[in-house]
């Protein structure tokens, strides 16, 4: 089991429900790949550094996971068909 911090902007134009829904159901897709979350965040609506897909701002989540590299992989992967997801980044974190 590894250590990832995963990092996703929901876009901005939808109800405030719909944008908690899209992070449940992503929650969802990790704990049903048997990954264990440590720490989860919502960070609010920001603003992005440049324009993605013509949004400038989204709200932030962020999940500090524990999971084998297949929960990262079935995230990423829904994560690049959802369409509510402007983008999402995986990150594996060291143990020292």
């Amino acid at each position: 089991m590894s250590k990832y911090e995963i990092m996703f902007i929901v876009r901005p134009d939808m109800e405030e429900a719909e944008i908690k829904k899209t992070a449940e159901s992503m929650k969802k897709v990790l704990t049903d790949s048997k990954a264990k979350i440590l720490e989860e965040k919502a960070m609010g609506q920001r603003e992005l550094a440049y324009e993605i897909r013509k949004f400038n701002t989204g709200y932030y989540y962020m999940y500090v996971i524990e999971a084998n590299p297949t929960a990262e992989q079935e995230f990423n992967r829904v994560a690049r068909i959802n369409e509510s997801i402007l983008r999402s980044i995986v990150v594996k974190v060291e143990e020292k």
